[in-house]
């Protein structure tokens, strides 16, 4: 599709494409599925940025979990301002495809947020996931509250036993607060992919290596 670095690597601030001031595209307003606002209002909804490789599949994952009422897809953890998807795939931008969930926590849980994060893709593989490969496609989680940190290190650790046991190597997944990044929406035609393409390109599968029971 489009180029990546032969040899994936992070790209430096002196590197990185340098973007723009203003977004050169507009985001619909409305999820494509859920008929609402993608980040919907409400003091009982907690939010969260979550990338593990491909962003279709992703977010189409979440939006079918009960107890998410709002699902993006964008770009975090870069440097480029207001990039492209052209512009990411490069790798010189610094972001990895990322999704947006908007949730109510009464209804489901951080733990079962993460829970689907951790076994839904190979958190070990660093820069790529399965056939996709670059930067763009690190595993990463950015929080917003200390819980959700607490419990993405919590998971993590136990998840990490759970794939040594099988011979896997050591999570290279990415624990960082939203607050040290803007996460930039995708273009349009990226947003709730698969709901607008039903047979697209999908690359996530239950891994069959489930996270421990916690106490939480």
């Amino acid at each position: 599709m489009f180029g990546f670095l032969s040899t994936p690597q992070m790209v430096d601030a002196d590197s990185a494409l340098p973007g723009r001031t203003e977004p050169i595209f507009t985001v619909p307003s409305q999820h494509a599925v859920f008929g609402t606002p993608m980040d919907p209002p409400g003091d009982d909804i907690e939010r969260i940025y979550l990338a593990m490789g491909c962003f279709w599949g992703a977010e189409e994952i979440y939006w079918r979990l009960p107890g998410v009422v709002g699902t993006s897809v964008g770009y975090m953890g870069g440097i480029t301002l207001h990039p492209t998807y052209e512009e990411v795939c490069t790798g010189k931008t610094g972001h990895t495809e990322t999704v947006f969930v908007a949730y109510r926590s009464a209804e489901v849980s951080t733990y079962e947020i993460l829970k689907v994060f951790w076994e839904n893709h190979d958190p070990t593989q660093g820069f790529r996931q399965g056939n996709d490969i670059g930067t763009q496609y690190r595993s990463a989680i950015f929080f917003t509250t200390n819980e959700q940190h607490d419990l993405a290190v919590l998971t993590r650790d136990s998840y990490s036993t759970v794939i040594a046991e099988r011979g896997y190597p050591q999570i290279t997944t990415e624990i960082v607060s939203a607050a040290d990044f803007t996460y930039y929406e995708a273009e349009d035609y990226h947003q709730q992919y698969l709901h607008k393409v039903p047979h697209g390109y999908r690359c996530h599968a239950n891994t069959g290596l489930a996270l421990p029971a916690l106490a939480v």
